[in-house]
């Protein structure tokens, strides 16, 4: 089986590192889809229409290639966060996060365009924000560029003095649910078992890679 050439179509160094830990062969190729936002639509929904856009807009231009796009988005109470456009708009997402537990969600596209084969799904993890008053936040926004982050704050970056606990994947949070992405990778390698997969990386990083320690059902973090 030949096994087409993998683009991560997204311009997040954070997806690009967190892909290397699968221990891929892969090319990063950002896509300049816009985003949509669309206040009818769940952000389930919304992650997975921008994932597609975006995962389609490179597949054009390398159409034998599997093209993997991917957006996330944060959830509270059906208000949906996606980057801030501005320090006060990110700081009025902390402020409204803080202290209150909302939903991680990304949307995943895996595309290869010559073969109309396609896969879209989503990943969602609950994350309890720690309380925070206006020192805190201010403080944390001095650390960490919050303008290119759903919900403004990232889980890998100074999360500890965000973040209190997660339910579900680490890597979800941190923008790529890398638990999904190797499970449909080995699936487009034509095989559920790593010693038999049609990709090499695949199979070796079935065997070296270990899920983070959130990805655990819950995780409190320091």
């Amino acid at each position: 089986m030949k096994i087409p050439q993998f683009i991560l179509a997204s311009a997040s160094p954070r997806r690009a590192d967190l892909l290397r830990q699968l221990g891929l062969d892969f090319k990063v190729v950002p896509s300049d889809a816009p985003e949509t936002h669309d206040d009818h639509l769940t952000a389930r929904e919304i992650s997975q229409i921008n994932a597609y856009r975006k995962a389609r807009a490179v597949a054009k231009r390398f159409p034998d290639a599997l093209i993997l796009g991917a957006d996330t988005l944060v959830d509270l109470e059906n208000d949906v966060f996606g980057k801030p456009a501005s320090l006060e708009e990110a700081y009025g997402m902390l402020e409204r996060l803080q202290g209150r537990t909302h939903i991680v969600v990304t949307g995943i596209c895996m595309l290869h365009l010559r073969s109309h084969r396609q896969k879209i799904l989503s990943d969602t993890t609950a994350v309890t924000v720690r309380p925070l008053d206006a020192v805190k936040i201010r403080r944390y926004l001095t650390k960490v560029n919050p303008l290119d982050k759903a919900g403004a704050y990232a889980i890998q970056e100074s999360g500890d003095q965000i973040v209190e606990k997660i339910s579900g994947s680490y890597t979800n949070v941190a923008g790529l649910p890398l638990e999904i992405v190797k499970v449909e990778l080995q699936a487009w390698a034509g095989t559920s078992d790593p010693s038999n997969s049609a990709w090499p990386a695949i199979a070796a990083a079935s065997r070296s890679w270990s899920f983070p320690p959130g990805s655990q059902p819950t995780q409190f973090l320091p």
